[in-house]
């Protein structure tokens, strides 16, 4: 049963890729956490505060569900994302920066805001393709773009507030970075610093091992405004790894073609996101808190 967008979409292709289906999630919401409205505006309506992971894993699925899965798929996610965000509205309740002011209105079907949500993860998934897979041509940017615009659009979003060109749209994204715009909360600080890999990921058995590449991985891709928000300082064994990990992952990609079509490096990656929330699950039960200070202490809203 079709869906959505074609096998030969570029989204679907950049998305089928397990070494961007696998990483642009954390990297997309380490970066949107510097837009205080979207973060604030989520986090004082979420359900999830002691399961983070789970709630990331839970919207990893239902964005992959929209663009790689049947048109029955896609609309069961529709409609549980549409609900799950009718009632975020309001203001927000602590200081987002000079662009932010406590008391500044969101609301999860305002235009602007729901093309940053898209925006941030069209980035990161142009990014880790770059970086893992090879690196984009022109034609392939705007097709993306395209392609993301009209995912978005199928959440709601009106089309006109997407931006016109992909010049127009990495012009913005870079821009925010250096304007004043982007800026951190305490809490952001805190729960972007764990989605960047501070404490390890929830990674299932023996994957686990693989924790500190992924983290090296996903900070190594960061550019550095973001890192100076943060106060990261990518060690020298971490851009080591990075350096390696990327190398051997687009070597992998172009020039092993029965390597990169078999499951370990194609398909869908709704396996690793349920064994993520399992792996949650399993560190709950034996008294471990997801994030310590975020995941265990009340909300500051």
């Amino acid at each position: 049963m079709t869906g959505y967008f074609a096998p030969s979409s570029m989204a679907v292709r950049a998305l089928q890729q397990r070494a961007v289906g696998l990483t642009y999630g954390q990297r997309a919401l380490v970066v949107g956490a510097t837009h205080p409205v979207l973060f604030v505006g989520t986090a004082q309506h979420t359900s999830h505060r002691e399961t983070p992971w789970k709630r990331l894993a839970l919207t990893a699925r239902l964005f992959e569900s929209v663009f790689l899965g049947s048109r029955e798929e896609a609309d069961r996610a529709l409609a549980f994302t549409a609900k799950r965000h009718a009632p975020v509205a309001g203001t927000t309740s602590v200081d987002g920066g000079p662009h932010a002011p406590t008391g500044t209105p969101y609301d999860a079907a305002r235009g602007d805001l729901m093309w940053m949500t898209a925006a941030f993860t069209l980035d990161s998934v142009e990014v880790m393709h770059d970086l893992l897979v090879r690196r984009l041509t022109d034609g392939e940017r705007e097709a993306l773009l395209a392609d993301f615009i009209d995912w978005a659009c199928l959440f709601g979003m009106p089309r006109d507030a997407a931006p016109p060109s992909y010049a127009a749209f990495r012009t913005r994204m870079d821009e925010r970075l250096v304007n004043g715009e982007a800026y951190l909360t305490d809490e952001a600080r805190l729960v972007g610093g764990y989605l960047a890999g501070s404490a390890g990921y929830p990674l299932p058995g023996p994957a686990v091992i693989g924790s500190p590449a992924l983290a090296a991985v996903v900070i190594g891709s960061l550019p550095a405004p973001v890192l100076n928000l943060y106060d990261i300082q990518p060690t020298a064994a971490q851009q080591a790894t990075f350096q390696a990990v990327c190398r051997a992952s687009r070597v992998a990609h172009t020039h092993l073609p029965r390597l990169a079509r078999s499951p370990l490096l194609h398909g869908s990656s709704q396996r690793s996101y349920a064994s993520v929330a399992a792996t949650e699950k399993r560190w709950r039960r034996r008294g471990r808190v997801s994030m310590p200070g975020v995941s265990d202490a009340p909300a500051p809203y």
